[in-house]
């Protein structure tokens, strides 16, 4: 089986499910982009731009179609009447679901693995195929993607021998991880970046709150210099005499 390729689709899918932030979206894309044709169709990665741009192409036609988190349904994640590449028609959703898991391992290389039911899948995503027929396309999933899996103890699985009833670690196999291997740390690249967004968050906060404080300060400074003066105006009304003592009959001493 030829070994799948990424698309834009697949790409803006991924930022939407997970939820990447709006100023991690690029950051994300150089990553990518930087594999290049380790995973990506090759069209996309002639130039970063055009790259970039047919991305956010994909995202704006997922959110128009309703496509918008980890909470959404599967199936809008391809074009109506689109073929599946991968899986048979009728497990196009496993294709999809499971494009978004292998993109997870790959953005997330030191992740060992992720959990995965998959004797539940088929309800969860409204695969209405066979059972048997939904196994034989977890296996093509397997392939087409370069995963494999363990048992929760650790052991191999060979996902050919059924879908078990049961948490299978699912991991991009090997090879793969070594072809994809480079020297750039993603974690930094996205460390950094979430430290430059957070000190410009923090620049606009001193900005905003800065000027405020300082017209607050202002403020306080005109009410006292008005407290003063009134005190001063009432203490000198009290020292001022008010007229004449006067006797118990109002008569002038």
């Amino acid at each position: 089986m030829n070994k799948y390729v990424f698309n834009a689709r697949d790409i803006a899918a991924y930022l939407k499910w997970f939820n990447v932030p709006g100023y991690l979206e690029v950051t994300y894309l150089q990553y990518f982009f930087s594999i290049g044709k380790k995973i990506l169709a090759e069209p996309l990665t002639r130039d970063f731009e055009k790259f970039k741009s047919e991305v956010y192409r994909e995202l704006y036609y997922l959110w128009a179609n309703g496509f918008e988190d980890d909470k959404s349904d599967i199936s809008k994640m391809p074009s109506e009447g689109q073929l599946s590449l991968i899986c048979d028609q009728d497990c196009i959703n496993l294709e999809s679901y499971m494009k978004l898991i292998t993109l997870h391992l790959i953005f997330s290389r030191y992740l060992p693995y992720v959990k995965i039911n998959f004797s539940g899948i088929p309800f969860s995503l409204g695969i209405k195929c066979d059972f048997a027929v939904f196994e034989e396309n977890v296996c093509k999933v397997f392939e087409g993607l370069n995963l494999t899996c363990t048992d929760t103890f650790g052991k191999p699985f060979d996902i050919h021998l059924g879908v078990p009833d049961e948490l299978l670690c699912v991991s991009l196999n090997e090879e793969f991880k070594r072809k994809i291997a480079g020297d750039s740390d993603f974690r930094m690249l996205i460390r950094n970046k979430e430290m430059q967004h957070m000190q410009e968050l923090k620049e606009k906060s001193l900005q905003i709150f800065g000027s405020m404080n300082k017209e607050l300060k202002s403020v306080t400074v005109k009410a006292r210099k008005r407290s003063k003066t009134a005190s001063a105006e009432a203490k000198k009304q009290m020292k001022q005499p008010k007229g004449a003592p006067r006797n118990i009959d109002g008569e002038k001493k």
